[in-house]
């Protein structure tokens, strides 16, 4: 079992970056494939980005391609969510998760473990 905590949220404003973190408890993170998803009020949780579990292959959302990046280090137990040129759409509480699988995973329903979230505001 792993247990996930986001860090890095905040209140910015439009164009900004922000880089989010996951930490990951346990000697075995390098197992697991990591997922970023995001939920905005009244709406569902979408997929974000996701990393397979070697860092070698990631995937992205098309709403944030080309602005966001996701990475891990395995050494670390974490794995970042860089985010860049943030618009007001990109308002949402964002959760990172795991699943113990070789390839990425991009469906909410394939993750086991999730964090608690942690909140990313941005204002016109």
């Amino acid at each position: 079992q792993v247990q996930l905590v986001e860090s890095g949220g905040g209140l910015v404003q439009a164009g900004d970056s922000l880089r989010l973190s996951c930490a990951a408890s346990g000697r075995t993170f390098s197992t697991y494939a990591m997922g970023w998803f995001r939920q905005a009020p009244g709406k569902e949780r979408d997929f974000v980005a996701a990393i397979n579990r070697s860092g070698g292959s990631t995937y992205y959302a098309d709403s944030v391609k080309g602005r966001f990046t996701i990475s891990r280090d395995n050494a670390k137990n974490t794995v970042y969510l860089q985010m860049n040129n943030l618009k007001p759409e990109d308002t949402a509480v964002y959760y990172c998760a795991a699943k113990i699988a070789i390839a990425l995973k991009t469906r909410s329903s394939e993750y086991n473990y999730w964090g608690q979230g942690t909140q990313v505001t941005v204002s016109s």
